[in-house]
């Protein structure tokens, strides 16, 4: 039985410039967290800590849009995107869902039976395009699987549907016979996308999809993903590293630190001005194509340990610019100008004194 749920929000949440967002939300996250338990060794296995791998992650994420996540390795990235799709099973919060021409649901709350009909429109693109396919499977087996466990398609029908796909990924129906090792790591990644694509979804998540890939099969694939967003009417959420892909593919962007989202802007505004300390130290560290200019990651000691977090901010212990209540209130997500640039910050909290 599908779980509906309230739109009704206590505080503002992170939204989409205004061309998208009147289209209203396809993805809710709001108060995401996920926890994970730290057991003693020995008999009893009690509980002695908590590792706080996400916690109160919220956003929206708009139909036809790309949303960015960037951040440090251990940042939460990829358990966000887990979360959403319930490849992980969140601790507390809502990932509320939209499926177009259905009712909103609340997919931390499903069942995995309530959950399958809900797959064919979610389906995730994996980083290593290695590991992501069953080497004993050929690739007519591996695109069409999905279609055969929901039932949608068989026989020729299957066929016709997987040849129709691999010719939409740049690939040729005949590659239908062979196996994953006969392909290079971008056709390969070009299967996995098939694979997503060939339940028609309307939520992509892409986690590291293009990180394994050479430079210039980088941009082939960046390539066919807008081509592809256009055609299917796709929306991504697209986990990266690299800033400089984010910045011409993404369409918002969200930085996490330690579990938390610290900064949410589009990705134009957010590059040319960004407002957390963290952001801007992550920016200084883009290589720059001239070698007169060095790259400066000016932040010391180490990311937040999400067993420990600091009081407060999070990222205060690592500030130069932190003052009082960085150290014992924790920053809101808010829109200090009103123009959707969203900041956890103290120094842009207009309830403070020391304004940025």
């Amino acid at each position: 039985m599908e779980t509906t749920v309230s739109s009704a929000s206590p505080r503002p949440w992170p939204l989409a410039p205004a061309p998208t967002a009147a289209a209203g939300p396809l993805l809710s996250v709001r108060d995401l967290c996920r926890h994970f338990p730290i057991r003693s060794r020995g008999f009893g296995r009690k509980v002695t800590g908590t590792v706080r791998a996400l916690d109160d992650v919220s956003f929206d994420l708009f139909p036809g849009e790309t949303l960015g996540l960037v951040g440090e390795s251990g940042s939460g990235k990829t358990t966000t995107a887990r979360c959403i799709l319930r490849a992980l099973a969140p601790t507390s919060g809502e990932v509320i869902f939209r499926p177009p021409g259905g009712r909103p649901v609340d997919l931390a709350r499903l069942s995995d039976r309530e959950l399958k009909p809900l797959r064919t429109q979610m389906q995730m693109i994996f980083q290593d395009p290695f590991s992501s396919l069953n080497p004993r499977m050929t690739v007519g087996q591996i695109v069409g699987e999905p279609l055969v466990i929901h039932g949608l398609a068989k026989g020729d029908a299957l066929d016709a549907r997987v040849d129709d796909i691999l010719r939409r990924v740049g690939l040729k129906p005949e590659h239908r016979s062979y196996y994953p090792h006969a392909f290079s790591g971008g056709q390969r990644q070009r299967i996995g996308i098939a694979r997503a694509l060939i339940m028609r979804p309307s939520l992509i998540v892409a986690d590291e999809a293009v990180s394994a890939l050479d430079v210039s099969v980088q941009a082939q694939v960046l390539n066919l993903l807008k081509d592809l967003q256009a055609e299917f009417r796709l929306t991504y959420l697209f986990v990266a590293h690299n800033l400089d892909v984010v910045r011409h593919f993404c369409d918002r962007v969200a930085v996490m630190y330690a579990g938390r989202i610290v900064e949410l802007a589009p990705a134009a505004q957010l590059f040319a001005a960004p407002r957390h300390p963290y952001t801007k130290a992550l920016l200084a560290a883009v290589p720059w194509p001239d070698p007169d200019v060095k790259m400066k990651f000016d932040v010391p000691g180490e990311i937040a340990d999400p067993s420990r977090l600091p009081s407060g901010c999070a990222f205060h212990p690592r500030c130069k610019q932190c003052f009082a209540p960085c150290l014992s209130q924790r920053p809101l997500l808010l829109d200090p100008v009103g123009d959707a640039h969203f900041v956890a910050c103290h120094l842009h909290d207009p309830s403070h004194q020391h304004v940025a």
